[in-house]
């Protein structure tokens, strides 16, 4: 006989179909603190092929010069990138981070290209059968090279 005072939960249905007539919210920015807003969106505009789209009083926004007119597009689109001046600096490994994927070259070839920027190797606590590379932007921002290449 079942207990009258059980909870019943009924998980939300979640539709992934492409085309959807609705839409709750959708990903459009990521905000990064950072010292030096100039420095780490030039390092993220060349790692990514972004385009600054606007600086003002310590903050500096990125974005995809193939979606100009950005969050205003209906459906999903590349976020920006925004950099703000924080007085603090980083002190732990990011909770969350960006995975960047080549489109015109291998992993081993993107990961020298991005260290020539001025990323640097990081110790996250990998064993070395990673199919990612795990760098770090010039502040420190841990991010990974995934393998598969995405045109």
């Amino acid at each position: 006989m079942p207990n009258s005072r059980a909870l019943v939960f009924k998980m939300p249905t979640i539709h992934y179909l492409a085309g959807r007539s609705q839409m709750a919210s959708k990903f459009t920015e990521l905000a990064i603190d950072c010292a030096d807003p100039d420095g780490l969106a030039r390092f993220w505009c060349s790692v990514l092929e972004y385009d600054v789209q606007d600086e003002e009083d310590g903050v500096v926004t990125i974005g995809s010069p193939l979606v100009p007119e950005g969050k205003n597009r209906l459906g999903p689109v590349p976020p920006t990138l925004t950099f703000a001046r924080v007085p603090e600096g980083k002190t732990v490994k990011n909770r969350l981070h960006i995975d960047v994927n080549p489109t015109d070259r291998e992993q081993d070839e993107e990961v020298r290209r991005l260290l020539d920027l001025g990323a640097r190797h990081a110790d996250v606590g990998q064993t070395g059968d990673e199919s990612w590379v795990t760098l770090a932007d010039p502040e420190g921002n841990e991010f990974c090279v995934l393998a598969g290449r995405r045109p």
